[in-house]
């Protein structure tokens, strides 16, 4: 078996919380459910029994002002309390008794913090109004892997190759990392046009023990144009992406073999 090297490691995330802003890692160990601690919670919506996301921005424009992080270090065995800062930079703790009414009360809708899925779930997801999307200006309710609170895989991976491409294209917008929340951020050696596109099928190494099967391509929505930190809400970043990889940016991965992932790691495609 060949190796190529195409990249190396330059920052890795988790998000403890489903939607909301989460933590920059140095390291981090991966098994076959993901980054471990990866949307290990999440909101329900008391309601319609539906996982809350920022995909449904006309419900829950506010997700992106919280931010959450695990009050110790997650291992494959333990997952432990997480704290949610809120936007008036107020900690709680999901040990509270009172968890769900003060997120409920701050959200202005009712809302319950899970650490467990259940076997199906639906989440809601809003569609501009915006040519090249398969829906416009409609909520669908989507359905994610069961038993889980990840939107269709357990990794996401995305190039600087691919971020500074969408730069080029549309100079006025401002393409950072943080807008596609990817688990793991790729330093490439090349700057070939959307280079994961041919990752798509193969396998890819990570530092010494980590293997990752890229399972399919990252079709971005709404959440990317959003507002968060201090990036303006700006639509042309997914208009840019529709109009020069069909809505696509980065790639989403499945894991073969778990391990330890550092910054600096090289990442190697496997013939």
């Amino acid at each position: 078996m060949t190796a190529s090297v195409v990249g190396s490691v330059i920052s890795l995330w988790r998000y403890p919380v489903k939607s909301m802003m989460g933590e920059e890692l140095d390291a981090t160990e991966i098994s076959e459910q993901g980054i471990v601690g990866d949307r290990a919670y999440a909101l329900i919506e008391s309601a319609t029994g539906k996982v809350v996301s920022a995909k449904n921005p006309r419900k829950w424009a506010k997700l992106f002002d919280f931010h959450a992080a695990f009050i110790d270090s997650p291992t494959i065995n333990n997952i432990p309390p997480v704290e949610i800062t809120l936007p008036d930079s107020t900690k709680l703790s999901s040990e509270q008794e009172n968890i769900n009414e003060l997120l409920s009360n701050v959200l202005g809708r009712g809302v319950t913090l899970a650490s467990t899925a259940p076997p199906q779930l639906l989440l809601e997801e809003y569609w501009l109004d915006m040519e090249g999307l398969p829906h416009r200006e409609t909520v669908t309710d989507e359905n994610i892997p069961a038993g889980t609170f990840f939107d269709l895989a357990t990794v996401h991976l995305l190039t600087t190759a691919t971020i500074e491409r969408l730069q080029h294209l549309n100079s006025s917008g401002r393409f950072e990392m943080q807008r596609f929340r990817p688990n793991i951020a790729v330093a490439s050696t090349t700057n070939n046009d959307f280079v994961e596109n041919g990752w798509i099928d193969r396998t890819v190494a990570i530092g010494e023990e980590v293997r990752l099967s890229i399972t399919g391509f990252c079709p971005r929505c709404v959440m990317t144009t959003l507002p968060q930190g201090d990036l303006p809400n700006d639509p042309s970043i997914l208009k840019t992406a529709l109009q020069h990889n069909k809505g696509n940016a980065g790639v989403y991965a499945s894991v073969v073999q778990g391990g330890t992932i550092r910054c600096g790691d090289l990442i190697q495609i496997l013939d």
